[in-house]
């Protein structure tokens, strides 16, 4: 509800064609408060609503209803404490047997600590223990964590312990610059942290003893589930489970259950066709459910011929599909990610949209297909396997091929919305028959992170099949997600594992554009070192290929790495280098290396020189660039403080922190938000200043970049201490010490160092 309000005052701020701080004065409210109604942290009084519509000469009667809703609805913070965690899968539909399973999982849970369920592909492990700890919820209040490590799943990778538990761990809450490295100071840290929680933990699907030895929990009342194909002997200590197909009372009500009621016909014999095994059973019932007309013994007849084993139950239901349906099913066994939707499936497939959608549809029917939720579609590790078997010599390459270019085609549309400007030369090679519209910023950003994992796990494959293009283009155009969302060293990975793919490709262009993205992550892990030999290669390749635009981008980030030198003065003359080298007609690429030119004044102490010139990059770029804009605001703010106006300061920094909530940019954002912290210490609302220091410290810490993270411990120490607040500020220094010490950020820390011997 107050995301709508916060929408329609911000329109009403448009209309009004004020600054923040012009608008406070003419309706008697402070900027800090309009800031928060605009960006919905909180619900105006219905006087400044009306003010509001005043001054920008619209009618308030027909926003009471919104305002109203808004004022109603439950309050929450930007810094309230963090939900308990429920990760658990939805419950399985009319769970039916295992009740002595059940009832042993339900006692131990009070008793022990470990509870280890083996037992055959499909024979329903999941669907107990997940049962099960639906049922346990209440009595374990700190929270429900699953996982899933693909430990049997066709075509994935299983998920090894060092990354279970770092997801582990960030699902407990802890901040993810926080989680070390090493798998043995990440598991000591998991077992330390559950020692004083009540919670559930379900690792499911796991390979063996060794993949969860070290995600078990030491002291404490947490209760773990591990599910696997494997028996669990080597683990001293944890109760095993062992499940067999159903026994003959269960399968059949099972069976009933899942068809929809009973059919004339013999239900034994069906069960025997399936061995009683519960996935056979349901995607037997669910072929019956469909076909009102058969009997049991119609039934019976598909799974007559061959031998009574499993798979005749799959074959049967692979029978009943059209050339089409079957083509869908075997395309699917071999997806990398996680799920897919139409539009993916149609490019997976070669296929116009609507026939991909039918086709979904009619998968999902016969229970050869899941839809967990609306347009998502996913397939259970026992039927990949199948689907896979069932064309054993298919060629991956030329499927996989048309789902990567699906990927990098939304890629690019993605970002035309949020404004990358260094040219990045993708090749799509086959463009699919049907996109989302992707042509609103929201909607473009959300796109990609319901995709992420799809995105990713592509990537992999291709690196994995020598799809060099394909490989090249996701593992440069996913800098834009992780720009957004933090995971450096994620990044880091992504862009090394291709770049033995960008050199094969022979284009200079290409690998050019590879080394400057690389130089421009080490720059904002803090990185200095490792960041300036990529940004010198990056610009000889692209002044080699005549790529001017691409040039003058390695010039600025080089004139960044001065910045954070110390050496503001060099920085000047790298970007003024960079200004001569752009070519004409770059209006965009030339105000945002106009704008990194204002903060290299500012550094210089040049406030009002750099004023001067973000302000004319503001006027320029307002509407047409925000990201451009909140780069000049940002300047705008420093350079306020700077030259004496706090009022002015703490407006422009939260005129930019509004600009990195609308374009939900989250690591921007935290940095505006220290930029606004340090104005209102200088305006001595101490209290308020450390309220919104810790709105960034969250957000960095979420995102794990220790090197952005440092850049606001810094700041806010220093204002710290430039108004008195010594041990306030030797704390803030100590912190990033911590940090910078530990994450090799050698300039950083010497800063740090510094600031402190200053504050002590």
């Amino acid at each position: 509800m107050r995301d709508e309000l916060a929408g329609q005052l911000s329109q009403l701020r448009d209309l009004t064609g004020r600054s923040l701080r012009e608008l406070a004065r003419d309706i008697n409210a402070s900027s800090s408060s309009l800031s928060r109604y605009f960006a919905g942290q909180a619900v105006p009084p219905w006087p400044t609503v009306v003010a509001l519509c005043k001054a920008a000469g619209r009618d308030p009667r027909p926003l009471r209803e919104v305002w109203e809703r808004a004022k109603d609805a439950p309050q929450t913070g930007a810094v309230a404490a963090q939900p308990v965690r429920n990760d658990l899968p939805h419950d399985v539909t009319a769970f039916t047997g295992r009740s002595a399973e059940l009832s042993t999982l339900m006692d131990a849970a009070r008793s022990t600590s470990v509870v280890a369920i083996d037992g055959m592909g499909g024979v329903g492990k999941s669907a107990l223990a997940v049962h099960a700890a639906h049922l346990l919820t209440a009595d374990f209040p700190d929270g429900q964590l699953y996982l899933d490590l693909h430990g049997f799943t066709p075509g994935r990778e299983r998920i090894e312990p060092t990354e279970a538990l770092r997801v582990l761990l960030t699902a407990l809450g802890l901040a993810a610059g926080r989680v070390p490295d090493g798998l043995a100071e990440r598991a000591a840290l998991w077992r330390s942290e559950l020692a004083t929680r009540r919670a559930i933990v379900l690792l499911d699907n796991a390979a063996g003893a060794e993949h969860v030895r070290d995600l078990l929990p030491g002291a404490g009342r947490t209760f773990v589930m591990i599910t696997s194909r494997r028996r669990m002997v080597e683990l001293d200590g944890v109760l095993p489970i062992s499940l067999d197909v159903l026994p003959g009372e269960d399968a059949a009500r099972l069976f009933v259950e899942s068809a929809g009621g009973t059919r004339p016909g013999d239900v034994e014999e069906v069960l025997r066709r399936c061995g009683n095994l519960p996935l056979a059973i349901r995607v037997a019932a669910a072929r019956l459910r469909h076909r009102p007309a058969w009997t049991l013994d119609t039934l019976v007849e598909r799974l007559r011929d061959g031998d009574l084993a499993v798979s005749d139950v799959f074959e049967m239901s692979l029978r009943q599909l059209d050339p089409a349906q079957r083509r869908m099913f075997q395309l699917l066994g071999l997806l990398p990610g996680e799920d897919i939707d139409a539009y993916g499936a149609a490019a997976l497939a070669g296929i116009p949209l609507a026939n991909a959608r039918s086709l979904l549809e009619d998968l999902v029917d016969v229970h050869l297909v899941q839809e967990p939720a609306a347009g998502r579609y996913r397939m259970h590790d026992l039927l990949r396997q199948v689907a896979r078997a069932d064309d054993p010599t298919a060629d991956p390459v030329p499927a996989i091929t048309r789902l990567g270019d699906f990927y990098l085609s939304g890629m690019l549309a993605v970002k035309q919305q949020i404004q990358i400007l260094i040219p990045i030369p993708v090749t799509v090679s086959q463009p699919p028959s049907a996109l989302p519209d992707l042509s609103d910023h929201d909607t473009a950003v959300s796109w990609m992170d319901t995709e992420w994992v799809n995105l990713t796990a592509t990537f992999a494959l291709a690196v994995q099949l020598r799809l060099d293009a394909l490989a090249v283009g996701l593992g440069q155009l996913a800098t834009m997600a992780h720009a957004r969302r933090g995971g450096s060293a994620q990044l880091r990975e992504a862009l090394e594992a291709s770049l033995p793919a960008a050199e094969r490709l022979g284009d200079r262009h290409v690998l050019g554009v590879h080394r400057y993205l690389t130089g421009a992550l080490y720059l904002r892990m803090g990185r200095l070192a490792e960041a300036t030999p990529e940004l010198e290669a990056a610009r000889a390749l692209m002044a080699a290929e005549g790529e001017r635009v691409g040039e003058a981008m390695a010039l600025f980030q080089l004139g960044e790495v001065q910045e954070y030198l110390g050496d503001p003065a060099a920085a000047v003359e790298l970007l003024e280098q960079a200004i001569a080298v752009l070519p004409p007609g770059e209006p965009a690429v030339r105000a945002r290396l106009r704008s990194t030119l204002s903060q290299a004044l500012m550094r210089l102490g040049n406030y009002a020189a750099a004023r001067d010139v973000a302000a004319e990059v503001l006027e320029a770029v307002r509407v047409a660039d925000r990201q451009t804009a909140r780069m000049c605001l940002d300047v705008l703010g420093r350079a306020a403080l700077g030259l004496g106006d706090l009022e002015g300061a703490l407006d422009f920094a939260e005129q930019s922190v509004a600009v990195s909530q609308a374009t939900r940019h989250a690591i921007f954002e935290a940095n505006s938000l220290t930029d606004v912290a340090v104005a209102l210490l200088h305006l001595g609302r101490a209290d308020e200043a450390a309220a919104r220091q810790l709105e960034a410290v969250q957000i960095l810490e979420r995102a794990g970049e220790p090197g952005r993270l440092m850049r606001a411990y810094l700041p806010y120490a220093e204002a710290c201490l430039a108004t008195g607040r010594r041990e306030t500020a030797a704390r803030h220094f100590r912190e990033a010490l911590e940090i910078a010490s530990g994450h090799g950020l050698d300039h950083m820390a010497a800063e740090a160092r510094d600031g402190l011997s200053r504050a002590s």
